[in-house]
Formats: C-alpha cells, structure tokens, sequence
C-alpha cells in the first residue's frame, strides 16, 4: 500500500499529520498531503464550523489542534462537535430553503374540463392543447384515473349489429387498413405513438361465434391469468395490451384454437368483439407479442409466481404432490436423444417433462428437459428444492423433532421413482414421504390377513377394500429403509404393494392417495388431446449446454446388436430343441444323416452367436454409458427448440384448464360425472353469444343460445346464477358481468 508523501505547501499551516491549511486570496483551503480537500472563504463561519467538526469527529485531528491553528475556544468546538453528531452538516445551515413542491399543473378545474372534452369526442392531443399542458402530463393523468372518460349514449340511436351486417361491415374494411379494422383512429393513434392501449368498448351484437366462451371468465381470474401480469410483463407499445394478449390466449385455449397458426381460419372480427376490439391481431403480429412476453424469463417467472398461488389457495391439496414424466415427441430434422415412450412403447425422438399435480389432477408446475437424466435425478436437484420453499403450511422443526413419524409432504410417482436409497435420503434430510408401487412384491401375503374396510376416493365416493398392511424392510446395506406396504386385494386375487414412508397415516388414507395417481395420467391423456401441450410452439433453436450427459450413441448401437443377437440365438434354441430323430419305420441312413448335419450347424450357429454376444457384452462394460454432448461426433450434435413461447402458452393451458375443472366441478352433481359437465362445456365454449352492453347501469349482458335439451338448460341456469353471484368485472373496464340465456322463464341472479 503506498504512503501520501508529506508535501507541505508553503506558507500552510500543519493541523495534523498530512493536514494542513492555508489562507490565500481571502480563502481558507485544507489540504490532506498535497491533494486539496475542503475550502471555504475566511468569513464563511458556518462551512469552518462543519469541517473543522467533520475532521474531529472522523479523527484526522484533535480538538486542540483546531483550537492552535484558528486560535478559537474549547467551548465552540465542543459545541459545534455536538451539533454535527446529533443533526449532520445541515444543522449549519439553517437559511437553506427547502424544496418546495412543485406547482400543480392540473388543477381539478382543468381535471373536469378534460373529463368533459375528451368524453365529447376531443382527441387527447387537442386536449393536452386547449389545456395549455404536455402530452405526456395529460395521457399519465389519464392512465391514473385522475381523469375519467365518460361515454355518451345516445338513447335514440341503439344499433343492434347482426352477424351478416358485422360481416359485411369487416369485409369492406379491407379497402383500408385491414379486415375488420373498423377503429381506424385509434388504430393509427397507436402507430403513431399517440395512443398506448386501445379501450375495450363493447357493441350490442347478436350471434358472436364463440361467444359462450366469456362464461369461463370469472374461472380465468380466479385461477390467476392475470395475477401479477404488470409486474411480470413490460405493456406493450400499440394498440393490443398484455391484458388483451392473455385474454385471447386463454380463449383460444378453451375453444380448441390449438396453435397460433389456426387463428388464420378463424373470424378476426368475431373474436375481436369478445375482447371488445375490433379484431384480434393478425397471426404474425400475435407471434411479435408472445415473443416480447417470453423474452428475459419473464414467462417462467410468471408461472413461479402462479404455482406458489395455487398451492397457497389450496392447501388442502398442496400437501400430497403427484410427480410424473411426460415425453413430448419430436419429428423434425434435429436428431434429439430418443426417450422411450409408454403409450407407444416405442423408443422415439422428443423432449423431457416433469409434470408436478396435485390429487385432483390439477398441475403446479413444469420441469422440461432435453436430455432425460431419469426421475430421480429431476426429483433431487429440482423439484425437491422448489417444493421446499413454497408448499405452505409445513411443520417447524420443533414440530418435526417432537413427532418423529410426523412428514412434510408426501411425493407421490411410479415404479420408475422406486429407490431405497432415495426414500431414506429425502426423509433423513428432508423428512419428505414418498409413496410409490412395489418394484419387487415378493412373495402373495395370506388371504386371512385383508380385511375390508370402507375406502374414502378423491371424488368423495366410498367403496369397500380389501386391505392388509405390514413393515418391511427395503433396500440393501446402507440403503436400507423401514417402510409401510400396504396391499389391496382385487376380485381376481391379485395383490396391489404399496410402499410409502409416511408413517403417521393410515392404510385407510395410504390406498385412495396411491390410486390417485390416475389422475395424473388423465390430465396427460386430456391435455394431449384438448390443449394440445406435445406441439412445438415455435420453431427456433437454441443450442445445448455443452456439459449435459446423454446416453453414449455407441453404447446405443451395442445395445441394438446385443438384442438382435439375443432374438436370433433364442429362435435357433428353439429350432434346435424342435429338430426331432426321424420315426424309425422309415429310418433311412440319407434321413439320418440329414437331420445329423442339421442339428451340427445349428449347434455350430448357436456357437457363433453367444461368441459375437460375449464379445459385444464386454466391449460394452468398457463402454461408458454417459457422455457430453461436446464430446458427440460431429454429425450427432442437435440443438434444442426454443422453450420461452412454450412456457408462456402451457401456463396459459395450465390456468384454463384449471378454469375448466372449477366450472366442470360446480355442475359436476347434476351432470352425473366430472367428464359429462367437461363436455357440456365444451359446447358451450363454442357455441353463440349475444352481447348487450349497458353503460348507463355498467353492466355487460351474455345471453348464451339454448343447449339441446331442457336438461341441460336446466343445468346450464344453476351455472349462470353461480357466476352471476360472483360480481366480476371484465378485465380493463368498469363493466359487471352478467349471464342469461334466451327464452329463460324466470330471472337468473341478481340482475334482471
């Protein structure tokens, strides 16, 4: 460390070590070796008391180092110490004015009267103008609410736009700025920067295609489609807000808009007025918006944000989490590790996901990958980790150490996830249960020891099980574990093992939880079906971490000739051991010999075969099974396609499907089944709509179409009244929302 050199200037005078002051051209000036570090003008008494007290306190002199120098006394010193500590340097300068609050620019006067223009048609420009004020001034105001444009209805003018008047209306559109783009002011506003969102503004119109969908609307914002989306997401610089672009996303999904690229096959205009636009945007400029949305992690922040949501919301279903993989099959040209495939049994090119749902069906959360490490690994480094910080209501230490049977939560997944080694780890470390089927039963447990006992199911329904439990030991050396098994005995005496180390609950509670884990498998099956989660969502590719481990294509290639090698030597056993002696009546010698050279070159064959099988299976003990994907020869390594798009959209599919099954589930009882009230829904999803805004009273009236029965009208009604008891407003406008359906003989909710 170097050392100030002790440069005194001439004519200072020392305070302290590498301290010094001089007086020049009526200025006192400090110096701290040769650099200059204060000054102040001699008769400035109030900057000399802050510094002098300022290099006391700081200990870069003494107080009678000051009082030698500047020949002052101890008592002001002392004093002027005192006041530096206790108020800082600006209790020397009490004649400092303060900042004043600016001058308000918009008065309340000039508040109404903007009010007042803007409601009669005046542009915000020309307003900002009359007003004498700037743009920006006026158009923040705006977004605030401090100024409220209040729409003027005319009473005499009530058009009521049919489905071929809209149509002819968007069709002659094109001729300007585009099909169906009818708000041409706004619209070129919002190219010009003028405007930042267009308003959703609502026109009476009978017969909107897809209508029924707006039904599902209160279930969306409950189920969080726009929860935190203006801390997650930048707005937009246009005419479409993220408001609009969620919405219609959602929509899409529950309508069965599969991809993005289906909306060119669908009416712009139709779809537009249930966002309360013109029209929706065109399918590039749409691509544009989800790519703003998903950049930076913004989407993945969203769906963490979401997840930690619903397991605060439901609590009751957050403490038991269902864990599975789905592969997701790819069938472009990049050459991706192929996964094997269950529900093809097949082993095929496609992408990794970890799907984390509660008992129920409904997802949390997603974990992809492109390289399959295997369950346990995903289970270890991130769904534990993530599960840890945010299922709620977990036991305090003190909880767990008093209760030494006492689990956080429980991990519920299939054999694949079946390790000694793991169940002992995640309990000693974590006190995390896990629950899975038996790999390896052993031997059937005696009839006399189930007894059958009344089964509570997830849906709520009781049936009789016959159960038994036992403790079992698992695993080998350090790896053993204690465990419960429980057992179910099925009419065709097959025996069920259940193996779990929630040790705190019972059979009665272990069985249906196990069972449970159908749903999951439901949730796969429905969501590859209706929300089509396996399609790719763009087409972009992004590069793989060069120090992911994939399985050795080498190792791949032995594989395949060990097994193929494995068929031909059972088909030639089996030849050998059918190859029969000739029946002696006719024993001829040529017969003889025939079947002689027969079984020699089957047995010379059977030879070569285990030959090649012994030396394949020890080159591929030496082979390792891992490998990086840098180390991969040049015309295997792949890139991975882009996963931002894909974790906005299946978060967005995530939230309507929950919307869906939370209406599914209101109606479940009438409908008689889960799936039925799924179906009716989905009609309805589709089908037409009548919108009937009321400014006057703020209110935005669906008259939904007849179903195809009185039945089911009838359960329809009992949906309508629950969502019209809900009071919810559509997103972005003052509008409540109120459902009917047409020729309904009495009133449904609370408004007529």
């Amino acid at each position: 460390m170097h050392e100030i050199l002790p440069l005194i200037p001439e004519g200072a005078s020392t305070i302290a070590n590498n301290l010094h002051v001089i007086n020049e051209n009526n200025q006192w000036t400090y110096y701290h070796g040769y650099f200059p570090v204060f000054f102040h003008r001699s008769d400035d008494k109030c900057s000399f008391r802050m510094i002098t007290s300022s290099l006391i306190i700081s200990g870069a002199c003494r107080n009678c180092d000051i009082m030698r120098v500047f020949n002052v006394s101890k008592r002001s010193v002392i004093r002027n110490c005192k006041k530096y500590q206790e108020h800082g340097a600006t209790a020397f300068f009490p004649n400092i004015k303060k900042k004043t609050r600016k001058k308000v620019v918009l008065t309340q006067s000039k508040l109404d009267y903007a009010s007042e223009l803007l409601s009669s048609g005046y542009s915000r420009s020309e307003v900002a103008e009359k007003l004498g004020v700037k743009y920006s001034t006026l158009n923040k105001a705006i977004n605030y609410g401090r100024i409220k444009i209040i729409k003027v209805i005319n009473p005499q003018k009530t058009e009521i736009l049919d489905k071929s008047t809209r149509s002819l209306v968007d069709y002659d559109a094109r001729n300007g700025i585009g099909v169906a783009c009818t708000r041409t002011t706004e619209r070129c506003w919002a190219s010009s920067g003028l405007l930042n969102v267009a308003e959703s503004c609502f026109e009476h119109c009978h017969d909107v295609s897809c209508g029924g969908v707006l039904i599902a609307l209160p279930a969306l914002i409950v189920s969080g489609l726009y929860y935190k989306i203006d801390e997650c997401f930048r707005e937009f610089n246009g005419y479409y807000s993220v408001t609009h672009v969620m919405t219609l996303l959602a929509f899409m999904a529950l309508c069965r808009i599969k991809t993005v690229e289906q909306l060119r096959w669908q009416s712009p205009g139709e779809l537009g007025k249930l966002l309360g636009l013109d029209r929706i945007p065109e399918v590039k400029c749409l691509r544009e918006k989800l790519t703003v949305l998903s950049e930076e992690g913004e989407a993945k922040k969203w769906g963490e944000l979401l997840s930690r949501k619903w397991m605060d919301d439901y609590t009751e279903l957050s403490g038991v989490l269902y864990v599975d993989g789905h592969v997701r099959l790819y069938g472009g040209k990049e050459k991706l590790p192929k996964q094997y495939v269950s529900r093809e049994r097949l082993c095929l090119r496609g992408m990794m996901d970890f799907w984390v749902n509660d008992m129920i069906g409904q997802p949390f959360f997603v974990i992809r990958t492109i390289v399959n490490p295997g369950m346990l690994q995903i289970l270890r480094n991130d769904i534990v980790p993530r599960l840890l910080k945010e299922v709620p209501n977990q036991p305090t230490e003190q909880m767990l150490a008093t209760n030494p049977s006492l689990h956080r939560f429980i991990i519920v997944f299939d054999r694949e996830g079946y390790s000694p080694k793991f169940f002992k780890d995640m309990w000693q470390q974590h006190r995390i249960a896990c629950m899975t089927y038996n790999k390896y039963p052993g031997k059937d447990w005696s009839e006399t020891e189930f007894k059958e006992e009344p089964i509570k199911l997830i849906n709520g329904e009781t049936t009789p099980m016959k159960i038994a439990e036992r403790g079992r030991l698992i695993g080998k050396g350090k790896d053993k574990v204690w465990v419960k098994e429980i057992r179910k005995l099925t009419k065709n005496n097959h025996q069920t093992s259940i193996i779990t180390t929630a040790y705190s609950l019972a059979s009665t509670t272990i069985a249906p939880v196990m069972f449970a884990r159908w749903c999951q498998e439901n949730f796969f099956n429905y969501m590859m079906q209706h929300f089509a989660i396996d399609l790719l969502s763009e087409y972009r590719k992004e590069p793989v971490l060069v120090t992911e481990k994939i399985i050795s294509p080498e190792k791949r290639k032995l594989d395949k000739q060990i097994n193929s090698l494995n068929g031909q030597l059972k088909s030639h056993k089996i030849k050998f051991a059918n190859l029969t002696l000739p029946s002696t009546k006719n024993n001829h010698q040529s017969n003889h010999e025939k079947w002689q050279n027969t079984k020699l070159e089957l047995v010379e064959e059977i030879t070569i075969i285990t030959n090649k099988l012994t030396y394949l299976k020890n080159k591929r003990k030496k082979t390792e099974k891992y490998i990086k994907v840098k180390d991969l020869p040049p015309d295997k390594i792949f890139q991975q396609p882009a996963t931002n798009k894909k974790h906005l959209l299946d978060t967005i599919k995530m939230i309507s499907y929950r919307a869906e099954t939370a209406i599914a589930s209101s109606i479940a009882k009438e409908c008689g089944s889960l799936a039925t009230a799924r179906a009716i829904l989905r009609d309805v999803f589709t089908s037409e709509a009548d919108l009937i805004p009321d400014e006057k009273n703020k209110i935005l009236t669906i008259r939904l179409h007849n179903l195809s029965t009185y039945a089911l009208d009838q359960k329809l009604d009992k949906l309508l009244i629950l969502l019209n008891d809900a009071n919810v407003k559509y997103p972005g406008t003052n509008l409540t929302l109120h459902y009917t359906r047409i020729g309904a003989n009495r009133k449904i909710g609370k408004f007529p």
